[in-house]
């Protein structure tokens, strides 16, 4: 879907939720292969069952791909994705866990640096199935003015 939305057409406080999205043996291990993580705490069963939280683990970088891919069903544009800050794995995610993010517009500034755009910043929330935070960061967006000023 396309939303064509300027800096000005961003609101402090909006809010959205996405769909859900079950993670799988099979994310664990394509995550694996495309990364080369195989580190024990996401591949040997038997190993994490003599650890704290008796089985595996999910990757923490593959639970913020797809949270934040979750989030990627609008183009927009006059905005493109300028980094993330304050990345911080809260709690684990095992494989069956359900994830959803949410997001709500935190700020907005001027990009000082470059004329003609603001940030817009989202604060980001990965839940599972129980509605524990798993993940938590702060998505910058780089968004064009509809006034060159």
């Amino acid at each position: 879907m396309i939303s064509a939305k300027y800096f000005e057409d961003y609101e402090v406080g909006t809010q959205r939720v996405t769909s859900g999205r079950t993670i799988t043996e099979a994310d664990v291990v394509f995550h694996a292969g495309h990364t080369g993580d195989f580190y024990p705490h996401h591949m040997d069963a038997e190993w994490c069952r003599t650890q704290p939280f008796g089985q595996r683990i999910c990757h923490g970088t593959m639970i913020f791909s797809i949270g934040i891919g979750l989030t990627a069903g609008e183009i927009n544009p006059h905005a493109m994705s300028y980094g993330y800050d304050k990345l911080r794995f809260v709690k684990p995610v095992f494989i069956n866990d359900t994830i959803r993010t949410e997001l709500v517009i935190e700020e907005k500034r001027p990009a000082e640096a470059r004329p003609g755009y603001g940030f817009v910043v989202e604060a980001c929330k990965v839940l599972n199935q129980h509605d524990a935070v798993v993940l938590v960061c702060k998505h910058l967006l780089l968004v064009e003015r509809s006034s060159k000023i």
